[in-house]
């Protein structure tokens, strides 16, 4: 088991969840557990409970949300933001993401899924 958990927002792929599961990394979609139709600010808090790094291709309003949680020093265990990409590529870039980083390195930050190409 890998070091970083990740929970996929309702933009991204489930699929995604499913083949970093099958590669060893510990990986939840909204779907899955049951949280669509939840807003950004209840899907981060959730990720903070549970102590997940969360990832997004909602970027405008998650870099609002990064920004929030900075002024009024709330934690959380990483925004993991990317555009709109290919299946492939994203898999390619997250892989490359989670292997090259640690709980520690994420904590409190919002990372750049293009910056792993």
């Amino acid at each position: 088991m890998f070091e970083i958990s990740l929970y996929l927002d309702e933009d991204v792929r489930v699929l995604l969840a499913e083949v970093l599961r099958n590669r060893g990394y510990d990986a939840y979609h909204v779907l899955e557990i049951g949280r669509t139709g939840k807003s950004d600010s209840e899907q981060l808090v959730y990720a903070v409970r549970h102590k997940m790094a969360i990832m997004t291709h909602n970027v405008r309003d998650y870099i609002i949300l990064s920004k929030s949680y900075s002024e009024q020093r709330k934690k959380h265990f990483g925004i993991i933001v990317s555009e709109q990409i290919p299946f492939n590529e994203l898999l390619r870039r997250t892989l490359k993401f989670l292997s090259s980083n640690t709980k520690d390195s994420i904590r409190n930050k919002l990372i750049w899924l293009q910056n792993y190409k």
